[in-house]
């Protein structure tokens, strides 16, 4: 799968609108009862970047852009501003105690950032902004003793942590996308204004 370490433009990821999508098959009987069959145990965003654009110049940063990643071709980094971070929130600072890492047994050295929403939905975090990471070990942060592949989301510790050491990471973080059209329609208004749909979709780790 062809994928860019590079950010959307973030003058129109900005305003993009978008969030978690679900599937769901949902039948109802003829007492009114329904039958739901969740499809996916997780989310996949959806985001529509076209609503950033504000004139020629962002058309041309937008095409620019579109014709880099050959349309659905190639995917990206977009950072959602309704959530990017591993604070509660999603937009606060970073904490190394933010996030549950793991739980040290002696031998693992390699962990995937993750972010818990509510009491049990787990999403892991694969694209971490470079120089965000923060990990704590047992309610200390560490500075050294371990690397993060911000490619991936994996920390990897130089010795594996200890049985029963409470692992933790704090980190800013993008989604990774792609295109979800391979046609770029822009509507021209005037010299000062230009409007366009522009639907992304988020790319699912492999």
């Amino acid at each position: 799968m062809a994928f860019d370490e590079v950010n959307f433009p973030l003058k129109l990821s900005a305003l993009s609108v978008g969030g978690p999508c679900f599937s769901t098959d949902v039948v109802t009987l003829e007492n009114g009862v329904e039958r739901r069959n969740q499809n996916w145990s997780q989310a996949r965003r959806r985001y529509d970047a076209g609503t950033g654009m504000k004139g020629a110049r962002d058309a041309a940063l937008l095409a620019a852009f579109f014709q880099a990643r050959a349309g659905r071709a190639r995917g990206f980094r977009l950072k959602d501003w309704m959530d990017f971070s591993s604070a509660l929130d999603g937009i606060g600072a970073a904490s190394f105690k933010d996030q549950a890492l793991g739980t040290g047994n002696g031998s693992t050295t390699v962990f995937q950032l993750k972010k818990t929403y509510g009491a049990s939905y787990v999403r892991e975090i694969v694209k971490p902004e470079a120089g965000s990471v923060r990990v704590g070990v047992d309610g200390a942060e560490w500075i050294s003793g371990w690397s993060v592949e911000e490619s991936t989301g994996l920390v990897t510790f130089a010795t594996a942590p200890t049985l029963g050491q409470t692992l933790t990471a704090g980190f800013l973080f993008d989604v990774p996308v792609r295109f979800d059209t391979d046609e770029l329609s822009l509507a021209g208004h005037d010299k000062n204004m230009t409007s366009a749909t522009v639907p992304l979709i988020e790319v699912r780790p492999t």
